[in-house]
């Protein structure tokens, strides 16, 4: 009998560590803007969920994506690495790609040989799901129920409706696809059917640590909104309309997660983390990224920093900001060590643990330096120094914190820095795989007249600003 209670006293010891391990939750959105959100002061779009968690957790005021594009960035995310280590430079849309391996169209995608989070996390007993836009290819070797997860529900490609087809399309790449060929076609509104997916597996598995990637296609085009959502922004017009109620929606099915988790009582063991895949495509969706230069698809701040918040009861202090630059590269190994896992043993890593840069533990930046490229097109920041490359004119350099436009170009001022980072950006470059496929040069046209477009209309207001400030 003795024996017996020993026995059963080690297995609930078991069972209490095993739960002390925190569930975490990422809510990832899809082409938002940067000033599209109250908690960054908007006062036109309505984000009360977002905007809660903001205050019950970190904000980070200098939070990159690894691209600012879709493909790439998640890529990055994934695998808490440079996706240019592994070829993955180019989104992995079919039709915008030129092939330059023995990869392309569906098979475009993250290597099988690189491990994800969700491989991480499967090793340390949690359950893992993924619900919505893959975009990290559409093969069935690339499936998310090979890559890690456990269960699936969305689709493999880069953008749908938000509604159901009548007529699903041929292609498998943006079907709605419940586990593995499953594929139906859901009822209501994507965004709101996205949520209740993932509180459903939390409710299932609530007993065990779990991973839930909720990985909205919200507020990508198609510009799918309700009527009912519509009607809460009637002094907006067209697309800005539009993006508002897509809005207010991706920040409903947010708020019903974290309601969810706060009825089961897992709201003080759950990591939560919201942030988005890259700047705003301001052409495509009206959205803002203000008070950023750029867009989606460049490499101004406006393309490359999103917003990013963290809760993590008992471990972050809550309503507060953390200053220094951090990249999305860092999730993966932040979301390991939380686990339990020995970040140190794992060497292929460009991402870090995030906790001690936030508590204080550590007294530095997390990144010192950081990277993106796209083809010919490539940046470097340096501490607070960003230097851009072009491959139609001279190389820029910014001091982001005095200008965080990007319009005073500090390059002829500053030639034994621009000459210096411009050669450390170049050794970077040469520890890259070759890309496993390229955008054609119409589209990498586009990416520069996007660029360009939006660049020129922050000059003019900056200078409209000044003039009334001196009248």
């Amino acid at each position: 009998m003795k024996n017996i209670i020993i026995l059963i006293f080690a297995l609930v010891t078991i069972s209490s560590c095993a739960q002390k391990k925190p569930n975490i939750v990422f809510l990832f959105a899809d082409d938002a803007g940067y000033a599209d959100f109250g908690f960054h002061g908007s006062k036109v779009m309505i984000t009360p969920n977002l905007d809660k968690l903001a205050k019950q957790g970190v904000r980070f005021e200098q939070a990159y994506v690894s691209d600012p594009t879709c493909g790439p960035s998640r890529a990055g995310i994934i695998t808490g690495k440079y996706q240019q280590r592994f070829g993955f430079e180019e989104n992995n849309v079919p039709g915008y790609m030129s092939a330059v391996s023995a990869q392309d169209g569906i098979d475009m995608g993250v290597p099988v040989e690189e491990v994800t989070m969700a491989d991480y996390l499967k090793k340390e007993g949690y359950a893992t799901a993924f619900y919505g836009k893959w975009h990290l290819g559409g093969a069935d070797k690339f499936h998310p129920t090979k890559r890690g997860f456990d269960e699936f529900y969305g689709f493999r490609g880069g953008a749908r409706s938000y509604y159901p087809y009548k007529n699903p399309p041929k292609e498998i790449l943006n079907k709605l696809e419940e586990g593995f060929g499953n594929f139906k076609e859901h009822e209501g509104y994507l965004t709101d059917v996205l949520a209740e997916k993932s509180i459903d597996f939390i409710e299932r598995n609530k007993e065990k640590p779990f991973f839930a990637f909720l990985s909205f296609n919200a507020v990508h085009t198609p510009m799918n909104a309700t009527p009912e959502d519509m009607a809460k922004f009637p002094n907006l017009t067209g697309k800005r309309r539009e993006v508002a109620a897509m809005t207010l929606a991706l920040d409903r099915a947010c708020g019903k997660v974290l309601d969810k988790l706060k009825e089961l009582g897992l709201e003080e063991n759950t990591i939560v983390i919201f942030s988005n895949d890259n700047g705003g495509p301001s052409d495509k969706n009206a959205s803002d990224n203000y008070p950023l230069s750029g867009s989606k698809s460049n490499h101004l701040e406006g393309g490359v920093r999103v917003p990013f918040l963290m809760k993590w009861p008992g471990k972050v202090k809550a309503n507060t900001t953390f200053k220094n630059p951090i990249s999305t590269l860092d999730l993966l190994p932040t979301f390991y060590a939380a686990a339990g896992g020995d970040v140190s043993s794992v060497k292929d890593l460009d991402g870090v643990d995030l906790l001690p840069y936030i508590n204080g533990k550590i007294n530095k930046r997390p990144h010192e330096t950081l990277f993106w490229k796209k083809d010919a097109r490539a940046t470097i920041r340096k501490g607070d120094w960003k230097l851009i490359r072009f491959p139609d004119r001279p190389a820029k350099l910014f001091y982001i914190p005095g200008d965080i436009k990007e319009l005073k170009d500090l390059a002829s001022l500053e030639p034994d820095r621009l000459k210096e980072m411009y050669k450390e950006l170049y050794e970077w470059e040469l520890t890259l795989e070759r890309p496993r496929w390229m955008l054609k040069k119409s589209f990498e046209k586009v990416d520069i007249d996007r660029m360009d477009k939006y660049w020129e209309i922050d000059k003019k207001k900056e200078f409209n600003v000044n003039q009334k400030i001196k009248n």
